[in-house]
């Protein structure tokens, strides 16, 4: 959500500012409906005060005997109550328009944020690790978990339909082993709190997260007006909504491995093998509110706990700043981390950190109060996958694949695998 006071004052710097995302101008209209706005509600306003004046010297004008303009002030009453109302409707009407604009204009990207039109403009910040030496053609993810006997796609399907699966067994336990593994590592090392939230949540809570109304077709809805989540960051951040913080107990950091649900109904014919882009996926997602103050500082924290786990499982990864056209709808700065998947011969998305500003707060109405002071003002939320799970078993496979199709467990996870060292038949 932007602040109209914001683009009254700047119109020139949101315009431009739209204009790295591709988006044509808009500030005049946008000023032009507050304008309407703003004057019928001077009208409503001038029109009650001279209504509760008019009524009074009614009274007057009754008890002196003067009939005639004691009438002619009814009249006017009546004529200024049609005034009112017909200003009112006006205004609510334009102020309507106005909200849907608002709501459905992306952020305004940082001055850092590189220009560009899609991934292809993205700049890599920096490579980490290693990428594994196989004396073997590298198999995908899919053929070693089909040959294990352990991921099962069709009997999947016969259930639910295209992009979903079935894991089996070991790969069931190593699924498993990563989110607790994840989960053990930002709350007991990066400070984060364990949250366990719902997976129903009503419009207003994705409306404070952004994704209602624009992206309405990316979400599953029940038939009781209940939203799937496509990810915790919709209830980490919605945790506070509507209300006021203090100050001092910022920075707050949640984190929660749950089960997100996404139509994938802009990816029509992408990754329509494997478990890459799935209909319901697991995610161990990482939430902070902040101070405009600590906001970039922490987007750096935040960036570098997800990092850490691919470096406890030896993962070889490269970190990317994303340029304006590939910016999510409510970033205003994110940082992709890319695993490297040998069976594809890329990198491949595993985690995105975005540090969105007062955009997102503004829609949950957030705010945050220092100690003693009645001023307040609203947070700023970053949001970041720490990691997604299904995604980094995708990678765990492919790059510790063996010729025989067996899987090593990397180290960081023996703990949480019962003493399997292999993955086997």
């Amino acid at each position: 959500m932007h602040d109209l006071k914001f683009i009254r004052e700047n119109p020139e710097v949101f315009d431009a500012g739209l204009a790295r995302r591709g988006l044509e101008p808009i500030s005049a209209e946008i000023l032009l409906l507050d304008e309407k706005r703003r004057a019928l509600m001077t009208i409503s306003q001038e029109a009650q005060a001279r209504r509760n004046t008019a009524s009074k010297e009614i009274g007057k004008a009754m008890g002196s005997g003067d009939k005639d303009s004691a009438e002619a002030l009814k009249a006017e009453v009546a004529s200024l109550k049609d005034v009112i109302t017909g200003a009112d409707a006006e205004e609510l009407a334009i102020g309507a328009e106005l909200d849907t604009i608002l709501t459905t204009l992306p952020n305004i990207p940082c001055s850092d944020a590189p220009d560009g039109a899609d991934e292809n403009d993205n700049q890599e910040m920096r490579v980490w690790g290693e990428k594994p030496h196989l004396d073997f053609m590298p198999k995908e993810h899919f053929d070693l978990g089909e040959d294990l006997g352990m991921m099962d796609f069709e009997r999947a399907a016969k259930m639910s339909g295209a992009r979903f699966v079935t894991l089996k067994g070991q790969l069931a336990r190593l699924e498993r082993a990563l989110g607790q593994f994840m989960i053990d590592l930002h709350t007991s090392e990066h400070g984060y709190t364990e949250m366990l939230t719902p997976a129903l949540v009503r419009d207003t809570a994705l409306f404070g997260t952004g994704q209602l109304p624009k992206f309405e077709e990316d979400l599953f809805k029940t038939d009781t007006g209940h939203y799937l989540i496509p990810t915790a960051e919709v209830t980490l951040t919605n945790f506070h909504a509507d209300e006021i913080l203090d100050t001092e107990i910022l920075p707050l950091r949640y984190t929660a491995f749950s089960q997100c649900f996404r139509s994938e109904a802009g990816s029509a014919g992408r990754d329509t093998r494997g478990m890459i882009r799935q209909h319901q996926f697991e995610k161990v997602e990482m939430v902070s509110i902040t101070t405009n103050e600590q906001s970039d500082e922490e987007l750096e924290r935040m960036t570098g706990c997800a990092e850490e786990v691919l470096k406890r499982l030896n993962l070889p990864y490269r970190l990317v700043k994303l340029c304006t056209g590939d910016m999510g709808f409510t970033s205003k700065r994110t940082y992709d981390i890319e695993v490297w998947l040998p069976g594809q011969g890329r990198y491949r998305e595993i985690s995105s950190c975005s540090v969105c500003g007062d955009f997102q707060a503004r829609r949950a109405k957030i705010r945050h109060r220092p100690k003693n002071e009645k001023q307040t003002s609203f947070v700023h939320t970053l949001n970041g996958s720490g990691l997604a799970v299904g995604r980094t078993l995708v990678a765990v496979l492919e790059n510790y694949q063996q010729a025989d199709g067996t899987i090593v467990v990397p180290d960081a996870l023996k703990p949480y695998m019962g003493g399997i060292l292999k993955i086997t038949k």
